[in-house]
């Protein structure tokens, strides 16, 4: 999956650059980021990709030594389902 990294967001798009699936992340004021919103399109519902867009975000934030406050309720609940990204969370 070859997804498009932008400074607040993680992106896939097809072809025609129209936009598939995302996960958008705004930096807070003490220098964290705010994971509030997914997206994935109708057509690849149930293939797993928002739980790939939170893999790729996860190794991102680490990569950035980046900590995360969690706003949206996929996050939440994909981030109680992988403790071993806890330490992500703010």
């Amino acid at each position: 999956m070859n997804f498009t990294y932008n400074p607040n967001q993680i992106a896939l798009y097809d072809e025609q650059d129209k936009l598939l699936a995302e996960v958008t992340f705004p930096d807070t004021a003490d220098g964290a980021v705010d994971i509030d919103h997914t997206f994935v399109d109708d057509s690849l519902q149930g293939q797993g990709i928002a739980g790939k867009l939170m893999e790729a975000l996860a190794g991102h934030l680490r990569a950035q030594g980046k900590k995360a406050v969690l706003t949206c309720s996929y996050a939440v609940r994909w981030f109680e389902k992988h403790p071993e990204y806890h330490d992500l969370i703010k």
